[in-house]
């Protein structure tokens, strides 16, 4: 509506998109109701034949339809519009239909007992002996403070005059839930059902507190994927008639991810953890509600998926009773075993305490975390018990760094927690169907250029090739180093010798210089006048130093810090492979390229490394295969071509078919080359076929070994599959590339050749 503001004198609420206050009810002005209906008609086209649809956030009442939808008589949110992200458009979360609130209420509310314990002191109360059920209402055995167990408020009550108890929905940690209905709105045509959260036990010094505190600040807070606070009411307790605070809130009728991940169930009837996807896509979902939390000094504190509800397309953060604010240091602590981070009784609370509660839910929605709250209660078991670790290691490497025991290693921020979740989930994703799911990184630069085209590459040649870390724009030199203009690494030092400013980054210019020059002793130098600290940068140099001096071992043991702090970056991961390659670990290798091409073909050199490793392990096909994925739009797809072609013959791979010489000679026939290369890998290709004819030497004129059975068909670039034949082809190849050939001394080199090749012949 063009002006939400109430125009009943006095009111401080505002028009929905129903057209009546949040606050009085009343509806609006029939004027105000004109403008904003043209208003909206002209901003507003929906497709012909689609209704608009608003999105839900409330559940239906009873007999209605989806909330939110037109036509139903309830009420939508004024704060969002659209359908929900979850998922962001990558995963297809199942969308939870909204509950019927009426089916929400408890018939017997009742706290369990073996959730009864003290406010006061803590200690279990209201417990069972001798076979007798323990008591809901009384005094604790140790402290003889007073307690209740039983909800005060009744259906029917009227709080505040205003809001109409139908039922207990549930209770928390600080009390009871109720649901109510708004009569200031359903009176006026309109439905609105909220959830009214109030006390178990009023003498509870800790939990009034806790109640206040959300009073002054939590109806400032308004983020589609938090709970909405409307009020905060008083109304007398029925037993000590004192005045008794009760939060009201919308009321968001999905499921808890709780309740979803427990009635996940296999074929067999038993629990399975929900799919790794989804269980992201929840981490997505939620993190930027967390990081505008912060963003505004407040402190979730209790995060867990017992206070996460998944409510058709969105999921929503509910029970804000231990959220407090960053500088409150007296306020009392509330947290869950198996999910506070364990930092929380001696540092209090922080943003990186927030941030390890998701990872511990992220872990305990995504496999069976048997002993969560107890044996593993801050840490995470070997990946040797958990086949999911095993499978993702992005994912396990995420999961460690959120919760890692040190606050200071885990993430900066939620923002920073959910970039590494988008690119894990990518990597995840892309894994599974092999869809490329690219993502641009705000921490690396695009690969420099490609390596291993041709052959395996050295470590030099690798770190000149690495994405390198982005120029940190609040670095006092990072101006100059953008404005280098060295083509060289000679030059390069010499203009930084000049920097007006020695900072971080331009010392890690000289550091990448030096290695590029090979000055590997000076390069380490440098490193050292870095200043001590985490900084992930030193480390990633540290590798580019050792890759330098083609020490892959050394160099892959600083990767592997670098990859546990960006477990979704995939240039990590291409640098990590590099130097498994180069180290010999060629397995690890192989998979860690996958990986990387599979998420993003803008990594051409993964491509070339995984037909590397494919080639070693004896799988020609698979190599092949790989490099024919290199697309055509690619600069590489040439050179991906050209190794297609030599690797389809690949006599290390084992024994070659007349199939395959044919393959890669209709390969090569295909390629539009320069004439040089073409002979070049004519070349080649004749010799190889020699070889197979059984002739080991392609200058001797008489076959070592029996010739294989050829087919009429067999040519190879033209030529039968005869060695008369294939040396008349070998011999032209050769003549060719003489031709080309500026030096005199090789020209001549290469006629010798194909003289030497030539087949007898009679004049």
């Amino acid at each position: 509506m063009a002006d939400l503001a109430c125009r009943r004198p006095g009111c401080p609420g505002h028009y929905d998109q129903d057209g009546y206050c949040d606050e009085c009810g009343t509806k609006a002005p029939a004027s105000l109701l004109a403008a904003a209906t043209a208003a909206t008609a002209a901003s507003v086209r929906p497709s012909m034949g689609q209704p608009s649809v608003p999105t839900a956030g409330l559940a239906a009442p009873s007999g209605a339809g989806l909330a939110g939808r037109t036509g139903t008589g309830t009420q939508s949110r004024s704060r969002s519009a659209g359908r929900g992200r979850l998922g962001a458009n990558l995963v297809e979360v199942p969308p939870v239909p909204l509950r019927d609130p009426a089916s929400a209420v408890q018939k017997d509310p009742k706290v369990p007992e073996a959730q009864r314990f003290c406010g006061n002191c803590g200690e279990p109360a209201g417990r069972g002996r001798d076979g007798r059920p323990g008591r809901t209402e009384g005094f604790c055995p140790k402290c003889r403070t007073r307690y209740s167990f039983v909800p005060r408020l009744q259906p029917g009550e009227a709080i505040d005059d205003r809001y109409e108890i139908l039922g207990a929905l549930a209770h928390g940690g600080l009390g009871w839930i109720y649901l109510a209905r708004d009569r200031n709105v359903s009176d006026a045509g309109s439905d609105r059902w909220v959830v009214l959260k109030g006390l178990i036990n009023t003498s509870d010094a800790d939990a009034i507190a806790a109640a206040m505190a959300e009073r002054r600040f939590l109806v400032s807070v308004d983020h589609p994927n938090i709970v909405k606070i409307h009020d905060f009411v008083e109304h007398p307790d029925p037993l000590t008639g004192e005045k008794v605070g009760y939060i009201v809130m919308e009321y968001v009728g999905g499921r808890s991810l709780k309740d979803l991940a427990l009635s996940n169930l296999g074929p067999d009837g038993k629990r399975v953890p929900l799919p790794l996807p989804t269980v992201l896509a929840y981490g997505l979902e939620v993190l930027p509600a967390l990081g505008y939390l912060h963003d505004r000094g407040l402190l979730f504190c209790d995060f867990k998926p017992d206070n996460v509800i998944h409510a058709e397309e969105q999921l929503k953060l509910i029970d804000l009773g231990a959220v407090r604010r960053m500088d409150d240091h007296v306020s009392a602590l509330y947290g869950t075993p198996g999910y506070q981070a364990p930092e929380l009784a001696t540092l209090g609370p922080s943003v990186q305490s927030d941030l390890y509660t998701v990872g511990r839910t992220l872990a305990v929605l995504s496999f069976e975390f048997a002993g969560f709250s107890t044996k593993y209660a801050d840490r995470l078991p070997d990946p040797d018990d958990v086949a999911l670790f095993l499978q993702e290691e992005s994912y396990h490497r995420f999961l460690l760094r959120a919760t890692n025991r040190d606050p200071d290693l885990r993430f900066e921020s939620a923002a920073d927690m959910a970039e590494q979740a988008l690119g894990v989930l990518c990597e995840v994703l892309s894994a599974a169907d092999g869809a490329p799911r690219a993502i641009a990184s705000t921490r690396f630069t695009p690969e420099r250029r490609t390596f291993g085209a041709g052959e395996t590459p050295t470590g030099p040649e690798v770190a000149a090739a690495l994405p390198l870390p982005l120029l940190d724009p609040t670095d006092p030199g990072a101006g100059f180093v953008a404005a280098l203009t060295g083509a060289d690494p000679a030059t390069t030092v010499t203009e930084l010798r000049r920097a007006p400013v020695r900072s971080v980054e331009v010392t890690l210019r000289l550091v990448r210089a030096f290695v590029e020059a090979g000055e590997g002793r000076r390069a380490v130098q440098e490193m050292e006048k870095l200043p001590a600290g985490t900084d992930w940068r030193r480390q990633w140099y540290t590798g580019l130093v050792a890759l330098g001096a083609s020490l892959g071992g050394r160099a892959a043991a600083a990767f592997e810090t670098v990859y546990d702090v960006f477990p979704g970056e995939p240039a990590v991961r291409l640098a990590l492979a590099a130097a498994n390659e180069l180290a010999g670990d060629r397995a690890i290798a192989a998979r860690r390229y996958e990986r990387v091409w599979r998420v993003d073909h803008g990594f051409v050199s993964a491509a070339f490394g995984l037909a590397r490793c494919r080639l070693a392990a004896g799988d020609r096909a698979g190599a092949v295969a790989v490099l024919d994925e290199v697309p055509d739009s690619s600069s590489q797809h040439q050179a991906a071509q050209v190794a297609a072609v030599r690797a389809s013959v690949d006599k290390a791979t084992g024994t070659l078919a007349e199939a395959d010489l044919v393959a890669a000679s209709t390969r090569l026939e295909r390629l539009k080359l320069d004439q040089q290369r073409r002979a070049t890998l004519a070349i080649e290709l004749f010799h190889t076929a020699l070889e197979w004819l059984g002739v080991p030497d392609g200058a001797a004129h008489r076959p070592a070994a029996p010739p294989p059975q050829t087919t009429a068909a067999g040519k190879v670039l033209g030529q039968a599959l005869r060695e008369r034949e294939i040396r008349f082809g070998l011999e032209r190849a050769y003549r060719s590339l003489a031709v080309l050939e500026s030096d005199p001394l090789a020209r001549y080199a290469l006629v010798d050749q194909a003289n030497a090749v030539r087949p007898r012949t009679v004049v």
